[in-house]
């Protein structure tokens, strides 16, 4: 009884371990087909949910139907999104400890109202100085307004500024103690400082004088700090630096009017020909006679006193200098929101008085123009690589993979390689715009590329004519990549491939792809075995007769005459004599060689 008990164990454990033998060689072999190809979908089963969580509650309902008294908040797929209130939002909101001025977008809104803050005091100060604008009867608008820009200093000093990371020996610094000394060490928080000077406190003895707002304006920095990081994430930046210079004209313009109102005052309204007489809106008055002083108009009237005239000598060669400067800074904006404009006319222009040099002909020139026109108006420029040779290696791989990882990673031929490999060669596709009916390749020619369709169509053509279409490849199609892997001969193009419209394409070399299979022995056994399969299933099956156009290497010998036949079965019964008989035993040697 024990030997049979001990039997029927030890063959429990064999079937059991013959079983687990099975499972892992079906697992194996998954994972292969896994690694060979990515997009093969796993055989295992979902779990099944437990009967235990169906269980109904003591009320009859499931526990899951039972409505929360709570709002359940869940980013799971499966759960029912519910939005918090604002408030809420608000109440779990956490500043953060520490703000990046480079990217943070939080930041660069604080910086606006920072900027807006400056602009009141800057715009309205000499107003209120110069114009009666200014009076009893709303001064407290004024100083609420005032006090309210003063509170947005004073965050900004103690919230803002004091969080702000800094590089130091290359590292970021997020340290609360060292963000907080490094900014009390700044020329910044010098300058912060002295713009909230209380110098309000001097209303009580001299009455509220915006004068004594001024060093308000020394905020500067936080203005150009605004210019820099709105630069960098505005899209066509170009059209900001034409505004803000715009503006730089108009303030002094405005400032020039506050003057020149504040020196007729001075003088006396209407007591001469060159000062502001009092009638009409007296801003709008100035602001003309500034315009028509710093620009240099001329139609002014002539200044009687010595003061007079020495503020309008000044005025003269503040308005050439400052209208100079204007100018120029503009021309500098326009330029440079023009240089790639420009860069494509001088390429453009350089290239047709060389074919006209050369004598070329004009439908060769008018379809260079074209590609001209389309690459530029597509692309924005004539060539991407110029654009990215400054930037770092790893930077280039970054804009590569945005740009065309979702197109390579669909390649047939590619699908379970390496995904460094793949990012290496994301970094040598080249870009080309074919015109159409321009020829990609074309057949019988040796294939040295691999062609990805970046946008637009091309048609692959055949027939005996060699004009039918055969197909139709569309932006993402990929055509050309045994080429990259054939070898002995098998590398030649077996159909031409004609640009249907114009067509964007993406070319891999094949000395760049050998390049980087030198460091990846892996996926360069894989992308043989590939080849390999996709060549067989390109090679169609022949008869074994052979097709009546199939051409021979050694065409077949030719029958014997019937005539000559009977002969030599005669010389045979002579005994093979003469020559006749020679000749026969010739034959035999001949056909026994083949």
């Amino acid at each position: 009884r024990i030997g049979s008990a001990t039997s029927l164990s030890s063959a429990g454990i064999n079937t059991r371990l013959q079983e687990l033998v099975r499972l892992f060689k079906e697992r194996t072999e998954k994972v292969k087909e896994k690694l060979i190809d990515p997009d093969v979908t796993s055989d295992d089963e979902s779990p099944v949910a437990s009967p235990a969580a169906a269980v109904p509650a003591p009320g009859g309902e499931l526990d899951g139907d039972k409505p929360s008294g709570d709002d359940h908040y869940c980013e799971m797929l499966c759960c029912t999104f519910k939005s918090r209130p604002w408030l809420d939002h608000l109440k779990s909101y956490q500043f953060p400890s520490s703000i990046d001025p480079l990217t943070n977008l939080m930041y660069v809104l604080w910086l606006f109202f920072v900027v807006m803050a400056w602009n009141w005091n800057c715009w309205l100060i000499p107003v209120r100085w110069a114009f009666p604008y200014q009076t009893p009867a709303n001064i407290h608008y004024w100083l609420l307004v005032d006090y309210l820009c003063d509170l947005i200093y004073l965050l900004d000093i103690l919230v803002f500024q004091t969080r702000l990371q800094f590089v130091q020996g290359g590292d970021i610094i997020t340290d609360k103690k060292a963000m907080k000394k490094n900014y009390l060490r700044s020329q910044r928080f010098k300058m912060d400082v002295l713009c909230l000077l209380p110098l309000d406190f001097f209303y009580f003895k001299v009455g509220v004088n915006p004068l004594l707002r001024f060093p308000r304006c020394l905020k500067y920095m936080a203005f150009f700090e605004f210019n820099n990081r709105l630069e960098a994430i505005l899209t066509k930046a170009y059209i900001y630096r034409v505004i803000r210079t715009t503006a730089y004209l108009l303030y002094s313009l405005h400032v020039n009017s506050c003057l020149y109102y504040w020196a007729s005052a001075y003088e006396g309204l209407g007591s001469t020909t060159w000062v502001y007489d009092g009638e009409g809106n007296s801003y709008i008055r100035c602001y003309y006679w500034a315009v028509k002083t710093l620009i240099t108009i001329g139609g002014l009237p002539d200044p009687k006193t010595l003061f007079e005239i020495v503020f309008q000598l000044l005025n003269y060669f503040t308005g050439v200098f400052a209208f100079s400067v204007m100018i120029g800074q503009m021309r500098d904006v326009v330029g440079a929101a023009t240089a790639g404009q420009t860069y494509y006319r001088s390429c453009m222009d350089s290239t047709i008085k060389y074919m006209n040099f050369y004598k070329i002909p004009r439908t060769v020139q008018n379809r260079v123009k074209t590609w001209y026109e389309y690459t530029w108006h597509s692309q924005g420029m004539l060539d991407e690589s110029e654009l990215l040779v400054q930037l770092p290696d790893k930077m280039r791989l970054d804009i590569a993979i945005d740009v065309n990882y979702n197109i390579v990673s669909k390649v047939a031929l590619f699908q379970g390689c390496d995904r460094q490999m793949i990012f290496d060669m994301l970094k040598r596709l080249r870009s080309v715009v074919y015109l159409p009916n321009d020829y990609v390749c074309k057949k019988g020619e040796i294939g040295r590329e691999m062609y990805i369709i970046q946008a637009g169509q091309v048609q692959v053509l055949g027939g005996p004519d060699g004009k039918s279409v055969l197909v139709t490849l569309k932006a993402g199609s990929v055509f050309g990549e045994i080429s990259l892997l054939a070898a002995g001969g098998g590398n030649r193009r077996t159909a031409n491939v004609v640009a249907h419209g114009f067509a964007n394409l993406f070319i891999l070399e094949k000395k760049d792809l050998n390049e980087i299979l030198v460091h990846y022995p892996e996926s360069q056994k894989l992308l043989r075995k590939k080849a390999k399969k996709m060549l067989k299933s390109n090679n169609k099956p022949k008869d074994e007769k052979g097709g009546p156009g199939d051409p021979l290497i050694i065409p077949p010998k030719a029958d014997t005459p019937k005539l000559f036949r009977a002969a030599l079965a005669a010389t045979g019964k002579m005994g093979g004599k003469g020559p006749l008989g020679r000749l026969r035993w010739r034959l035999k040697e001949l056909k026994a060689m083949q």
